[in-house]
């Protein structure tokens, strides 16, 4: 089965190489903007009225070659892909909680910025606490990395 996504915009952050990037959205404190396409402009509707969003994106500059075993940013072991936040995945999906800082017009303007300029955005969803905050009892082997 083969499944096929066309990018609704793109991001833009002062960011132009990987090791510039923050390596979460929850520790970067760098603004950046979303251009959604003017044909999905009118998805935008009500969602100035968060405070939160999810971006999902594609991680574009990403190697094309892709392992299955890891070595995460914040650990000296590797680890299974799906158990990591890597970027080179077999499907390279990129996923950051952001804030909405102002909306004009196909411009999202945030904070939070942790992906590269140019990185085409694949979707847009509400971040709503209720449904998206959860106690997390066990972090695998982030609970126990060796470099913090």
């Amino acid at each position: 089965m083969e499944f096929t996504m066309k990018p609704i915009g793109v991001i833009h952050t002062p960011f132009h190489k990987k090791e510039e990037t923050p390596i979460q959205s929850s520790r970067s404190n760098t603004d950046g903007t979303v251009e959604v396409f003017p044909q999905f402009m009118d998805g935008l509707d009500g969602i100035e009225g968060f405070s939160n969003i999810f971006l999902l994106y594609g991680f574009h500059l990403a190697a094309s070659e892709v392992s299955l075993k890891v070595l995460p940013f914040l650990d000296d072991q590797q680890h299974g892909v799906f158990a990591t936040r890597y970027p080179i995945r077999p499907n390279p999906i990129g996923l950051s909680i952001v804030k909405l800082l102002e909306r004009e017009n196909n411009l999202l303007f945030f904070r939070g910025a942790d992906m590269l300029d140019g990185t085409p955005l694949l979707d847009i969803k509400p971040y709503i606490p209720e449904f998206d905050i959860f106690t997390g009892e066990k972090t695998g082997w982030y609970q126990n990395r060796k470099i913090t």
